[in-house]
């Protein structure tokens, strides 16, 4: 069974529908709400074993509903540009969680938020928002690798024997997925880049022929 790209039938088009409340969109959310949640379990009472299942419930939503979306024809406008944003903030509001608590150090923080920083402020100069591009396989691969790697770095901290393979296993999926962040958010830059060009050429050329 494949992962990426889940559900998708064949010969059956991808539309993007203008719905609002599908079962996609509510999982979306519902990974926003464990945000807060993880934050409290780890710098509130330190629950590290209930602050794992919470990040692998967040990182199975992730999955889940990029399936039914595409399986049963609910991919809408809100979640295409929803989700991308629900995986960006819990990725780096889990980080500064851990950073916070000392389970993570601070360059780890850096590596997530300079690519996104430089992507947001091309987005804001092109688009005055959110670029609207589709995912990239390697955006999706990276994504789901620091999904993957954050609950096991999270449970390497329980005070169990054992703990060491966690550790190990967690790093090597953070490590490769900073890596795919960082050649993601290339791709990403000439992308916008290159939509943004396009845009303002045409807006230009829009507005030469009504004069």
């Amino acid at each position: 069974m494949k992962f990426i790209g889940a559900g998708a039938r064949p010969g059956q088009a991808q539309i993007h529908h203008d719905r609002i409340f599908t079962v996609p969109n509510i999982l979306t959310v519902v990974r926003f709400l464990g945000v807060p949640l993880f934050i409290w379990l780890v710098l509130g009472v330190q629950e590290y074993g209930y602050a794992a299942l919470v990040l692998a419930v967040m990182g199975s939503t992730d999955w889940v509903d990029g399936y039914v979306a595409r399986r049963y024809n609910q991919m809408s406008n809100l979640g295409r540009i929803m989700d991308p944003i629900a995986d960006r903030l819990s990725l780096i509001a889990v980080a500064v969680t851990l950073v916070i608590a000392g389970v993570l150090e601070w360059w780890y923080l850096a590596a997530l938020l300079i690519p996104d920083a430089i992507l947001l402020a091309l987005s804001l100069y092109y688009f005055h928002g959110h670029p609207d591009l589709p995912v990239s396989r390697i955006g999706k691969i990276r994504t789901a690798l620091l999904l993957l790697g954050t609950p096991l770095l999270v449970l390497s901290k329980l005070p169990v024997p054992g703990t060491e393979v966690y550790f190990v296993a967690a790093w090597i999926c953070l490590g490769l997925g900073l890596v795919g962040h960082w050649i993601a958010g290339y791709n990403y830059f000439w992308a916008i880049i290159r939509k943004g060009r396009s845009v303002k050429s045409s807006g230009s050329d829009a507005d030469g022929g009504t004069r």
